[in-house]
């Protein structure tokens, strides 16, 4: 493996290009493999409501790796030492969950860079021979690669979110919109892509275009992934593991069943 794999997402996104990026729940490394063999730009590893853990999301970043993709890690709320450990593992970025505040970016980015711009400790058992890199190579390039990814689900963060766009080291925002549709309702109705979710969703990513970042989305389908592109999100996750399976049962199983009493 080279250093190519490590600087892909960071590269297309710099360039202003566009990612697509699978979801992975399952705590087996074979699913991911098989995903970052399909045309994916990248593959994102969920810690927070999937079941991977720390060994299964170490396993999972290399055989993604061995395919030739990076991977992101969604890591569990506040567990920013968590993120370390997962950069050293070989993950390019680090999704952080419920980001309200310039403070809790400012953590973020702490354990996701190295200094300056943060305090992450050396310790890069894996992405050091995966970026092909020496040591002193890889610590000076490490925080271009590295991408720290703040996501936005509250009220609290929607009145923070230039402060948190602001923050030097945070790449970009990720919106949740599950999460965010139920705070901007008060509890009140899960509606992802309600019309108060598509307000606050186009002022995103107007507000991080503005400040040279990047906005991120969870989406639910290819067809939404391509909506939101076209709003100006450029890093979309296209549904999850579990989803895209029983799609292709419910499918498979209507084509075999057509017709038949």
């Amino acid at each position: 493996m080279n250093e190519s794999v490590l600087r892909k997402l960071a590269g297309r996104l710099a360039a202003n290009g566009e990612a697509l990026c699978a979801w992975v729940t399952v705590n087996e490394p074979a699913v991911a493999d098989w995903l970052a063999r399909e045309a994916f730009d990248a593959v994102a590893l969920d810690m927070q409501h999937g079941a991977i853990d720390f060994d299964g999301a170490m396993r999972s970043i290399l055989s993604v790796a061995l395919a030739g993709k990076p991977t992101i890690v969604r890591v569990p709320v506040g567990e920013f030492a968590l993120a370390s450990q997962l950069l050293d593992a070989g993950a390019c970025g680090i999704l952080a969950p419920m980001i309200n505040s310039r403070d809790d970016a400012r953590r973020l980015v702490d354990f996701a860079k190295y200094p300056p711009l943060g305090q992450r400790s050396w310790g890069p058992r894996t992405a050091l021979p995966l970026s092909g890199l020496d040591a002193t190579a890889y610590l000076n390039a490490a925080n271009a690669m590295t991408q720290a990814i703040a996501m936005i689900e509250t009220r609290a963060a929607l009145d923070a979110l230039d402060d948190i766009l602001a923050v030097d080291g945070v790449d970009g925002v990720f919106v949740g919109p599950s999460d965010l549709s139920i705070a901007l309702s008060g509890g009140a109705t899960l509606e992802p892509r309600g019309a108060a979710l598509m307000t606050e969703a186009r002022r995103i990513a107007e507000r991080a275009k503005a400040h040279g970042k990047f906005a991120a989305m969870f989406c639910f389908d290819g067809a939404d992934a391509r909506a939101m592109l076209a709003l100006g999100y450029r890093l979309c996750t296209i549904a999850s593991d579990h989803a895209l399976i029983r799609a292709a049962a419910r499918s498979e199983l209507a084509a075999a069943r057509a017709g038949r009493a």
